[in-house]
């Protein structure tokens, strides 16, 4: 122990006598305070601190503005500088004010966590916020819009680009593809046998006019749609730029194509392909311009409504591909022959195919849309439309989650009413089980974290694959095209007449 400070603390107080014994012992002890080791000396200004005399606490803490590249990411430029403004304060002013008191409590509170945990939350916070919400894609018809208001009024380009804007091109197509994907997977006996002379094969002709006709009646649906929703598709980015959003065709003339283009595609799918099919096609107009574009400003169930609307164009392919091993003649003139022939083509055993690719379609479109709507959910509610994400995004996930696990069920029917063969369950479930995962982090993350976002990019490759997988995997196929190759003849058994 050092006693040189209190030797000269008795000299200061023999020559100032107004300082007595007792205070020289007072400095003496203080003395011997200041000495302690550098541990005890932090450990009681801490404690000071924590009594609340005004001071922020982490202005005494060794590493408060050492943070690790993580934690400064974190940190927004408005933060830090927050940050060192209120450290300026408290340095220089003793008393800060109550502003100051209050900003230094906000900025000590994440301090009462562990070190360890607060940069774990930091770093994870950081991630989070580097994920953005998935932005729909652009929109065709707004796409196609503005390359029509880009050319010379009246010109080719400027009225072809205007009315296949008005058809929504990509959603058509898409339609038209499962339409097409369900025809070709219809069970055709002796499909690639070279050896029969009279072996059955589905008609390139009735093809051209199923897809025509497809294309023209979603295109007269989607027609109406826009034609009926411009007021809501101006507040909305993503559909502010359509045909007649922009002006750029009238609505009498929008009208006069719809009707048209309904008329033209159903009177093709009637006499290129059968009645039956044809009533689908209109059913779907219908059920799309006027149930689906309504309810959605009145109630989420039009989601549900828009999920069965994509499963009917399926069931249309599969009916065109059956009606030409039908035993029933439907025409115009007689109702009864158009009945008996529906009761053939969708409530028979040979139906079920059908049925379980619009139950594939039915289920794909909920995870689907949940997914990429979720990014303009916000948008949603402002232009008045009462969906799922924006207005319950929890049951948005579950729902999503729970037609998610219907995929693996609706696959294995296929295998089981021999659409397919076994090994397309195998084969299915593998992408079926992708997206299933990506449907489990949607719901249990609320379609946060970029949940959303994998999720639909899961959807987006997980139906073609399906459809593909399902064509590749036809039952029998294989079969017969091995025994074309090798000049076999095909089997009694492998068709049937009827």
């Amino acid at each position: 122990m050092s006693f040189q400070r209190p030797l000269l603390a008795l000299l200061n107080s023999a020559r100032n006598p107004t300082i007595c014994i007792r205070c020289a012992r007072r400095l003496t002890r203080a003395a011997q305070v200041e000495r302690r080791p550098f541990h005890q000396l932090s450990r009681a200004q801490q404690t000071a601190v924590a009594k609340g005399d005004g001071v922020d606490r982490t202005f005494f803490w060794a590493n408060a503005f050492r943070g690790s590249k993580e934690e400064k990411a974190a940190l927004s430029h408005s933060e830090q500088t927050q940050r060192v403004a209120t450290v300026r304060d408290i340095g220089h002013d003793p008393k800060p004010s109550a502003a100051a008191a209050a900003t230094t409590d906000d900025a000590a509170h994440p301090a009462e966590e562990p070190p360890h945990r607060r940069r774990k939350r930091l770093k994870e916070e950081a991630a989070a916020a580097a994920i953005v919400d998935l932005p729909l894609p652009p929109d065709a018809s707004s796409t196609l819009s503005r390359s029509a208001a880009a050319a010379p009024a009246k010109s080719f380009r400027r009225i072809f680009s205007t009315y296949l804007a008005l058809t929504k091109p990509r959603l058509a197509f898409l339609i038209v593809l499962t339409t097409t994907a369900s025809y070709s997977i219809y069970p055709v006996p002796a499909l690639l046998s070279t050896t029969a002379t009279e072996a059955p094969s589905l008609s390139t002709l009735t093809l051209l006019f199923l897809t025509s006709g497809t294309f023209l009646a979603i295109a007269s649906a989607n027609t109406l749609n826009m034609l009926f929703e411009p007021a809501y598709d101006a507040k909305m980015k993503r559909t502010r730029n359509r045909p007649l959003v922009k002006g750029l065709v009238s609505k009498r003339a929008a009208l006069v194509f719809a009707i048209g283009t309904g008329i033209l595609g159903t009177a093709l799918l009637w006499e290129g392909v059968n009645p039956t099919t044809a009533i689908l096609g209109a059913t779907n107009i219908a059920l799309y311009a006027f149930a689906y574009t309504p309810l959605k400003r009145i109630h989420p169930v039009n989601t549900w409504v828009g999920a069965l609307v994509g499963a009917i164009p399926p069931l249309m392919g599969w009916c065109a591909a059956a009606s030409q091993y039908s035993t029933t003649n439907a025409s115009i003139s007689d109702f009864g022959s158009i009945l008996a022939e529906s009761k053939e083509l969708l409530f028979t055993e040979q139906a079920i195919g059908g049925w379980l690719i619009a139950a594939l379609l039915f289920a794909w479109q909920f995870p689907h849309f949940f997914a990429l709507s979720h990014a303009v959910r916000f948008e949603y509610a402002g232009a008045g439309y009462k969906m799922l994400t924006s207005t319950n995004t929890p049951m948005a996930a579950r729902v999503s989650l729970r037609y998610s696990l219907a995929m693996f069920p609706i696959c294995g029917g296929l295998s089981y009413y021999q659409i397919t063969d076994p090994s397309f369950l195998v084969t299915s479930s593998v992408i079926n089980g992708w997206m299933l995962r990506e449907a489990i982090r949607f719901w249990r993350y609320n379609a946060e974290r970029g949940s959303a976002r994998a999720l639909f990019w899961a959807s987006v490759w997980q139906l073609p694959i399906v459809l593909v997988l399902a064509m590749v995997q036809k039952k029998g196929l294989w079969e017969r095209l091995w025994r074309s190759i090798n000049g076999g003849a095909p089997s009694e058994d492998e068709w049937d007449d009827e």
